[in-house]
């Protein structure tokens, strides 16, 4: 290695990366702002504009787009005529580049940023010596992560100040998905702001192998940025159905401002409660369904101290998840072997776009997002003779939070800080209202003076007339069916306060 050309927006590492190549007597052609690093901590460095013949133009925008730089990369070391047309041009080899990008994605992110300021951000000699650099990686090395500067030096100490071909091959498929990836944060933000959507490209960096899918026989894999989210503390690896769990949980604990814990199962929520006591939040959900949670996940949206730990622990759970876990808590709960420790490190926006695989393609919808079931805006949508009491409307907010996440067809009974009866994914709503029912027996829970949710209307009065039946006092759904009067006819006969919402939410 003869030659390195430096440019880079991030520094960290970049002196001692330096001082090793000079010490393998490499020389140094740098950019702008890096080549000024250079020269002030006092290591020899030509400048681009020296090395090519012509000055940066434009405030930098021109200054690496040359025959100088690009031959010197490109040129094939072992090509005839490559060679003699180097040799003509006076091009001589650029042995590495060391080159990250102008913080495109950085700027876009900080609120206020301009399209005018975004574009400038936008590299373009960058990405060019990049793709050069690593189209031509048979002969020189390209290096975008400081990172990976320790292991070059290593490998350049280990082979008389060259690096090998398996490492240089490496570096290139690390540099490909680096333009890919900044070329794509451009071309969704410019999408977003000069033209309306027309296409999606998709790009997740693999994050493991998992043992298998849904089921043995099936190969899987974990892509993208699951674990920005949360933190493994201990536990077995994760598998295909944990993590589509861990998802359905911490995308409901999320509706929840309140202390609250759920119990999820296959997606589901089979117990949800609220409570300004964590360990009697808990005793809540359990009471709704003291079967289904075996083998199931645990969320809660507060540290788990030793005494609720202890609570959980007495049953058999797959996974638990908390912000943190205080005292012995964590100690105790790592005597499970088998049970999966998670530490839930931030919520997910409640903007993410909802993206599911179809045969052929994808779907893209907008998130469930209802912010408007708040008491008072309740208050306004009843449709019955009797309006809700203050109690009931607290229970219809609650239950309205949790109706969203269960399967549909889903029927949710509950209190004002609690579930009573969950029945999920039936293909007659009558039936989800009969199963909820039956569910909150078998829990040894009364339904009477209970509010009944709905994701979606009822399409005849039987089902809230089983409902009624089982003690419900007041319902809350959508409405929008062609029998809505019918329904309220029997609301009313019943003595049931109901309101509609207006708004659907199927879960499928």
């Amino acid at each position: 290695m003869q030659r390195a050309l430096l440019s880079v927006s991030n520094k960290t590492g970049l002196l001692d990366f330096a001082r090793g190549l000079i010490a393998h007597g490499v020389e140094l052609i740098s950019t702008g702002g890096t080549a000024r690093a250079l020269q002030n901590a006092g290591l020899p460095v030509t400048e681009i504009s020296d090395f090519t013949g012509l000055d940066e133009m434009m405030e930098g925008r021109l200054k690496t787009l040359h025959p100088k730089v690009h031959g010197g990369l490109l040129y094939r070391r072992d090509h005839p005529i490559d060679c003699a047309q180097a040799h003509k041009h006076g091009i001589v080899p650029i042995d590495l580049v060391c080159v990250n990008l102008y913080p495109f994605v950085e700027t876009i992110a900080k609120k206020g940023t301009t399209l005018v300021q975004a574009l400038e951000q936008i590299d373009i000699g960058g990405p060019a010596m990049i793709r050069s650099a690593a189209k031509n990686h048979a002969s020189l090395t390209v290096v975008v992560d400081p990172e990976d500067y320790p292991r070059i030096l290593e490998s350049m100490e280990n082979n008389h100040g060259s690096t090998t071909l398996e490492l240089r091959a490496r570096l290139a498929m690390k540099a490909f998905s680096l333009t890919a990836s900044y070329d794509y944060a451009i071309s969704s933000y410019l999408d977003g702001e000069l033209a309306p959507s027309s296409s999606l490209s998709l790009k997740f960096p693999q994050v493991c192998r998992l043992r298998y899918g849904e089921n043995p026989h099936q190969e899987a894999e974990l892509y993208g940025h699951f674990f920005d989210y949360f933190e493994k503390l201990h536990g077995k690896e994760l598998s295909f159905n944990n993590i589509l769990d861990i998802t359905a949980a911490t995308r409901l604990i999320a509706e929840f401002e309140e202390p609250t814990i759920a119990i999820l199962k296959h997606t589901n929520p089979c117990g949800v409660a609220s409570d300004l006591d964590l360990s009697k939040a808990w005793e809540k959900a359990f009471q709704t369904d003291r079967s289904a949670p075996f083998g199931g996940i645990i969320i809660a949206n507060r540290p788990i101290d030793e005494a609720l730990a202890q609570a959980i622990s007495e049953i058999f759970s797959e996974v638990i998840i908390a912000p943190e876990y205080r005292g012995e808590a964590r100690a105790l709960l790592q005597k499970k072997k088998n049970l999966r420790l998670m530490k839930l490190l931030k919520t997910p926006s409640p903007t993410d776009r909802d993206l599911r695989s179809v045969i052929g393609g994808v779907l893209l919808q907008d998130a469930d997002i209802d912010s408007w079931n708040k008491v008072g805006t309740l208050e306004k949508r009843v449709v019955t003779q009797r309006p809700p009491t203050r109690e009931e409307l607290e229970a219809m907010e609650f239950g309205w939070k949790v109706v969203k996440h269960v399967k549909s067809n889903a029927i949710v009974y509950v209190a004002r800080d609690r579930t009573l009866g969950i029945g999920a994914g039936q293909m007659s709503r009558v039936d989800a209202s009969r199963i909820a029912a039956w569910k909150a027996a078998e829990a040894g829970l009364s339904l009477h003076g209970s509010v009944v949710c709905s994701d979606a209307f009822f399409p005849f009065p039987d089902g809230l007339t089983a409902a009624a039946e089982a003690g419900a006092s007041a319902a809350i759904q959508p409405g929008g069916s062609i029998r809505d009067s019918e329904v309220i006819d029997a609301a009313n006969k019943h003595d049931l306060a109901m309101v509609f919402t207006g708004v659907r939410h199927f879960r499928h």
